[in-house]
């Protein structure tokens, strides 16, 4: 039987009609059209101002942004980035990629005070309906790699973990990680406004920078920036790891990978500036979350790097896999120790697939002057 047909099989016999204009009075009927119409005009109102209603608009483009004035400073550092014996194979720990130690001379720029938050992209998403790589149903990897379901990385250590040769013993893929669950769908931001976005890969950045009015920063631009005015020190604020005795960035304290001491009062990230600022007035440019940048990475790029405003080379090459073109990361994260990746010091560089997120990954944008 069609579903038409037991619809009107299951109809009531002998059902009271409701009186219409047919049942009234001249005077009644045409006070019941009037009713009709005016109601018909309310709810087309109601859905005309819903319609209208205007999305979250992109911030202004100088809210929350600090002027980075212009300069030249001294970039890349001789600082190894990786401890001897933490190296897996040729090229998977690049200790060389930050050198030589160059002169780049930099226009002024605007930069965000601190990495982008969960309620700055909350408001991208419900302006744009945006969706991250980490909650698409399938991302086409290339030729030869399987594709992704949706989710993402998530330090995820086992405990008594010697051997740091091998960085997949800490990390999992874990289905239904993204921005708003970023260590896995029992996981939440609730509460969390004011913590970096994480879990969104380079072409997510890309999308909200270019929402928002802004940019990606170029890796010589962050590395000016992190420094803050001070040429070749070994963190963004000076040579003492602990001025006062005190943490100056988020970063990992204790055994690593399974025994975090949190000696700085955090596990994992911290809402943004709650560390002291650079001498720029930046926020969080060292630790907290790595940093997508603009460019593309290649480990010998400082051997043929332009002197004046780099925009970093036209294509990528990493050692440790030859077939995968990344994006450079700045910047270092909570997951940074001397133990095993001073990525967290302002000379050090990391790097990322395009379409890769982790729950250590965010970002910040720039702008040009003035």
């Amino acid at each position: 039987m069609s579903r038409a047909v037991r619809k009107s099989h299951d109809l009531p016999r002998n059902r009271p009609v409701p009186p219409g204009p047919a049942s009234v009075s001249e005077p009644g009927r045409r006070w019941w059209w009037l009713a009709l119409l005016g109601a018909v005009g309310v709810a087309a109102g109601a859905a005309s101002a819903l319609w209208w209603w205007p999305s979250p608009a992109p911030p202004d483009p100088h809210e929350g942004m600090v002027w980075v004035p212009g300069g030249t400073f001294r970039m890349g550092s001789t600082e190894a980035r990786y401890p001897e014996g933490t190296c897996g194979g040729p090229g998977c720990c690049d200790n060389m990629d930050s050198l030589p130690v160059h002169e780049v001379e930099l226009d002024g720029f605007w930069m965000d005070r601190t990495p982008v938050t969960n309620a700055q992209f909350a408001r991208f998403v419900a302006a744009t309906g945006y969706r991250t790589v980490a909650e698409k149903p399938e991302v086409d990897r290339g030729p030869g790699k399987e594709p992704l379901p949706p989710g993402s990385f998530v330090f995820r250590p086992q405990p008594g973990i010697e051997d740091l040769r091998d960085h997949m013993r800490w990390w999992r893929f874990v289905a239904g990680a993204d921005w708003r669950h970023p260590e896995g769908p029992e996981s939440t931001i609730d509460g969390k406004d004011d913590y970096p976005v994480v879990q969104v890969c380079w072409e997510d950045a890309a999308a909200y920078a270019k929402w928002a009015g802004k940019r990606l920063p170029t890796e010589a631009e962050f590395e000016y920036a992190a420094r803050g005015g001070l040429d070749q020190k070994k963190y963004v604020w000076g040579d003492d790891l602990l001025p006062g005795g005190k943490w100056q960035a988020n970063i990992w304290q204790g055994r690593f990978p399974y025994e975090n001491t949190a000696a700085d009062g955090y596990r994992t990230t911290s809402p943004v500036g709650s560390f002291p600022a650079n001498g720029f007035g930046l926020c969080d440019m060292s630790g907290n979350v790595w940093q997508w940048c603009a460019d593309w990475y290649r480990h010998d790029y400082y051997r043929h790097s332009t002197r004046r405003n780099p925009q970093g080379p036209p294509d990528s090459y990493d050692p440790s896999e030859p077939g995968v073109a990344k994006r450079v990361q700045r910047g270092g994260s909570f997951l940074c120790s001397d133990l095993y990746c001073k990525g967290y010091m302002p000379g050090s560089r990391g790097r990322g697939e395009p379409i890769s997120a982790a729950n250590h990954i965010g970002f910040r944008c720039v702008r040009d002057g003035p």
